[in-house]
């Protein structure tokens, strides 16, 4: 091939040279853009999501009544609630469910309550039905603080308010009543186990009622 020849077959060669690197740093420059975004955009639910779990707290959760109605936490929220896993046949049922009781008697139900969340996970002590939980408890101690479903209240199925009580306290039930002190806020102020009685943490809720029942007063 002649040199006229070769410098036009090199000439016709250039612009398509150039076409495909062109087209590669097209593809380079809107890979790494797509990183960006990408990247960006998961920052941005991560933030979010570390924002969303900052603002809750134990009322802003939907639980199941006694009765099998979704209800939510919010209608307690003002009040001091009282959280206690609680079960039928337990050594610790009958000193506690009269305990619990009379403090519903005591100070509630207008600035507190006891909030009861049945559970079989420990020595399945309590293997009846709601039905059969709610008449043992009425009957037995004319219970009149608000009960709710059986659950799980630790492990990988436990119920998300009691995981939020747990994660809140450092604090995990390893026994049926353990009790967990939440405020007017919806944040938990203390946790006990079934060894602590009733009338040992009495004087901290009462004194989160009076110091709700003065504010209120201010307020006024």
């Amino acid at each position: 091939m002649c040199k006229r020849s070769k410098l036009a077959a090199r000439g016709m060669q250039e612009p398509e040279s150039e076409g495909r690197a062109g087209s590669i740093f097209r593809r380079q420059r809107f890979g790494i853009l797509f990183t960006m975004v990408t990247v960006t955009v998961a920052l941005l639910l991560l933030a979010l999501s570390l924002s969303h779990q900052k603002d809750k707290d134990f009322y802003t959760f939907k639980v199941v009544n006694i009765r099998g109605k979704l209800v939510s936490l919010e209608k307690y929220r003002g009040s001091v609630s009282l959280v206690v896993n609680v079960a039928s046949e337990c050594g610790f049922t009958d000193e506690h469910y009269k305990a619990l009781q009379q403090l519903q008697r005591e100070l509630g139900p207008s600035h507190f309550n006891v909030l009861a969340f049945p559970c079989n996970q420990f020595g399945q002590q309590e293997p009846g039905s709601n039905n059969e939980i709610e008449d043992f408890a009425r009957k037995h101690y004319s219970v009149s603080f608000p009960m709710f479903s059986k659950i799980a209240v630790t492990g990988t199925g436990a119920n998300v308010a009691f995981k939020y009580l747990i994660e809140s306290s450092n604090k995990e039930p390893d026994w049926n009543f353990w009790k967990y002190l939440v405020n007017t806020d919806g944040k938990v102020v203390n946790a006990w186990g079934p060894t602590v009685s009733v009338e040992e943490i009495k004087p901290q809720i009462k004194e989160l009622v009076i110091h709700l029942i003065r504010k209120k007063k201010d307020e006024l």
